[in-house]
């Protein structure tokens, strides 16, 4: 099996990711499987200057180590768009199975003269054009992790209207690109959170595979580098759930229009999130909790080590381990006591388990 890093350049990295790179490490090196690193530098106008260099010292700070040299997203774009266009020819209403129309996509969009005429049916990626003032305002209050499921507007528009939408694309309106979501549902099994399962229409909604300024999406690019970087053992925070069953059909999809490079369908493990003292999700805006600061402040690698162990509940009390010490634990116990116990962690300083150093930064 394969496993991987996947952190994005926009910062430094606080105790919530290093907790997920940890637990990453763990569950690839504990089976004695390969370990790729992986800069999610897609959304370029998110990426901080030397953020990667940041991240790789970090994870060698803390003894976390990979295989091969990293890939970056932002080198790959010649591969997002071969797989965007293996999608030509298939439509929302096909199963993986069937596919026998072509719609053809190009680098900026849609062009006016591919859209499906009125008895067609619609093509699974589709043009949306509309702002994100548009879909906020038509979408339904969302609970939770604030996963917003997109209203349908360009879809029904597309059905409705295809004239317009012809219309729209020769006039070189501004749109994203969506992929359409049949009502079906995806299941999987959590190593953590146990069997889920999520309607891809009304839990996950049409998604946006490539931004109206030409960015591919992230639900897009990861799922490819997956595919094509072999990983079928992927560990993330619990946010991503809803994810999973999106990124699942987009696989899916793509397998079936020949994208397989013969990975097997990832195993998957989320892990609880970590909340600051307000109970609100770590951010790296947080300075006082990343790495850079911890570190000019004296905090050993085995320190944060065994604070992230004791989040991941593999030890009792954040006592300072070095990771490689950890792998026999790991191998014995598992995803088993964060399956008992899977409520998101909270850093309270008043919690007498908290060391003083973090408590401080807290």
């Amino acid at each position: 099996m394969t496993g991987r890093f996947a952190p994005t350049p926009s910062g430094r990295m606080h105790i919530g990711n290093m907790t997920a790179m940890l637990a990453a490490w763990l569950d690839s090196r504990a089976r004695g499987q390969r370990m790729l690193l992986r800069i999610e530098d897609i959304d370029t106008p998110r990426v901080l200057p030397d953020a990667d260099r940041w991240i790789m010292d970090d994870l060698d700070w803390l003894g976390l180590d990979w295989d091969g040299e990293p890939v970056y997203q932002s080198q790959r774009i010649d591969l997002y768009e071969q797989a965007l266009r293996t999608f030509d020819g298939q439509c929302a209403d096909d199963s993986p199975i069937e596919i026998d129309m072509v719609p053809r996509e190009t680098p900026t969009g849609v062009r006016s003269d591919d859209v499906a005429p009125d008895t067609a049916r619609i093509p699974l990626v589709y043009p949306c054009f509309c702002s994100r003032a548009d879909i906020r305002a038509a979408s339904a209050p969302q609970e939770g992790d604030g996963f917003q499921i997109y209203p349908g507007t360009c879809r029904r528009l597309m059905r409705d209207r295809p004239d317009m939408v012809r219309e729209r694309l020769a006039r070189g309106d501004r749109h994203s690109l969506r992929i359409a979501m049949p009502d079906i549902a995806v299941s999987f099994d959590d190593a953590v959170f146990g069997p889920q399962s999520f309607d891809l229409a009304h839990d996950i909604g049409d998604s946006v595979i490539r931004r109206s300024d030409g960015l591919f999406g992230y639900q897009f690019v990861v799922t490819v580098d997956d595919l094509a970087m072999g990983v079928d053992s992927i560990v993330r925070g619990r946010d991503l759930l809803h994810s999973t069953a999106l990124q699942t059909y987009i696989r899916e999809r793509l397998i079936a229009a020949g994208r397989d490079d013969g990975a097997a369908h990832p195993a998957y493990a989320h892990i609880p999130l970590i909340d600051n003292a307000a109970g609100r999700r770590l951010a790296k805006r947080e300075r006082s909790l990343d790495m850079g600061a911890l570190r000019s402040r004296g905090v050993t690698a085995a320190q944060v080590t065994g604070v992230c162990a004791w989040l991941l509940r593999l030890a009792e009390t954040p006592e300072p381990i070095a990771a490689h010490d950890l792998l026999d634990v790991f191998r014995a116990d598992g995803w088993k006591p964060l399956r008992a116990e899977h409520a998101d962690r909270r850093l309270d300083p008043d919690d007498p388990l908290l060391p003083r150093w973090l408590a401080d930064a807290v």
